[in-house]
Order: C-alpha cells, then structure tokens, then sequence
C-alpha cells in the first residue's frame, strides 16, 4: 500500500500545472500560493541523486522562490535521504500514512448545530479556506491557491467540504482527484473555539465517505500529531508506512 500511495503522489504532482522536473525529482509547484507544505519535490522510484541532483534541486526551488522540500516515504527510493541530509537537510517529521478504505470506515456521533456541506458559492469557498488559513497558523485572508485548491478538489473528481456550528464556520477540508481509486484526505482544519466538540472526526468521516461515494477505493493522510492520529484511527483508518518531510532551511547551504 505504501507504494501505491507514493504513486499516487508522484502522479499527482506531475499533473499539477505549475510542476517542473529537475534531475531525478519532479518539484510540485504552486505559484499562487506560498505555503511550505504545498511546495515540494518527489524524487522518482529507485533514485539515487548524486550531489550535483541535489545542487540543481536546491537551486531551481530557490529560483521559484520557494524552500528546498521534499516529501517522500523513504521505501520509494531509499537513497534519497542520506543524499539529502549530506547536502545539509534537516528532517521536519516522520510522519505515519494512514489509510482507509469503505468497509473499514466508522462513523462519529452526531455533533450538535453540526452541518457539512460541499462549497457552492463565492462566499462559501472563501470561509472554508479562511478556516484553513488560520487553522495552519496564517493571517490575514487566505491565499488565491488555498481557494483554488479546494475548487479544483470538487472539479476534478475530489471533494471538499465546510463545516458550520449554528451557521458559524467551523472546520473545512478535501479530498483531492483519486489516481487508480487512491485519494489523499488534506487541508483539514478545525477553528479554534469549535475544537475537541467531535468536529474533526465529525468532517473527516464526512469527506472520507463522500469520497467512497464517489468510486475511491482507498483515502489516505498524513496526521499531524499523534493526538490528531487517534482522532482518525477512531473512524477506521490504519498505519500503512511513514512518510519522510525534509528540508533545506535559509541557514543552510
């Protein structure tokens, strides 16, 4: 499973418009928005970068204006990690990959003043990416491609969703376009004061089953803690691997 999920991955970047390869590295690219965790580099299957691969990687991020970052789980290409820590990486996390897959799926308890809905209009995408800009830590407004993203999710087969208590938004998330029936549960965010009310159980099930509704096979995620973990371990999803998170911060080389 956890090839599939690289693959999947690795797929995906090569279909994002903004991607470019470099050496033995496909580079996901967002021009529209700055967030280190949608920017990174995949490396192929089996690669092994010499120091030059790692050099020419480092310098057309940099050139995008972008940091040095890669997310890979390290049994897609062993070689890469040492490669990259001798070129002065630092690893940000390793982080398990759950999945889930329809007859694993549990469903939370219902959750009081509680509505989920797919984003319609104007307004409606701009709250949910407002809640996910806040839940990552940012301020101010949203990015253009925080927004986009959750559109793209529901125009290209994904899905996406706002949470609202009492009409109040509260969490928002998606599910984007599956590869070979595999989708990844992403951009999950909960506001603060609605918190540890069952709204994140409560909004990823909702997207997890909605996804099953919609042909997926397989939904996995990377969770953020090991808190958060339990909370999706509750609804059915499994360890499957680990997921490598590493970058070359501006005090490196």
């Amino acid at each position: 499973m956890d090839t599939a999920v690289q693959s999947y991955a690795r797929t995906l970047a090569l279909r994002s418009p903004g991607h470019y390869r470099t050496g033995p590295f496909t580079v996901r690219h967002n021009p529209d928005w700055e967030l280190r965790f949608a920017n990174y580099a995949i490396p192929d299957r089996g690669a092994e970068p010499t120091a030059g691969d790692v050099a020419d990687l480092v310098a057309a991020m940099r050139a995008h204006d972008r940091l040095p970052r890669l997310e890979f789980l390290p049994s897609w290409a062993p070689a890469v990690e040492q490669a990259l820590l001798d070129a002065g990486f630092t690893v940000e996390s390793r982080a398990p990959v759950l999945v889930c897959t329809p007859a694993a799926l549990r469903v939370p308890g219902p959750v009081d003043g509680l509505r989920i809905a797919e984003p319609r209009t104007e307004d409606e995408f701009a709250s949910a990416a407002a809640v996910q800009h806040t839940g990552f830590g940012g301020e101010g407004g949203p990015d253009d491609g925080m927004i986009a993203w959750l559109r793209t999710a529901t125009a290209d087969g994904g899905v996406s969703a706002l949470a609202t208590v009492d009409g109040l938004p509260a969490g928002a998330g998606g599910c984007s376009a599956p590869v070979d029936g595999i989708g990844e549960l992403a951009g999950l965010a909960v506001a603060d004061v609605f918190r540890r009310r069952g709204v994140g159980a409560a909004l990823s099930a909702w997207l997890t089953a909605t996804a099953f509704e919609r042909g997926f096979d397989t939904v996995w995620l990377e969770p953020g803690s090991p808190d958060v973990e339990r909370i999706y371990a509750g609804i059915g999803y499994r360890r499957a691997g680990e997921k490598l998170n590493i970058a070359l911060e501006a005090s490196g080389g």
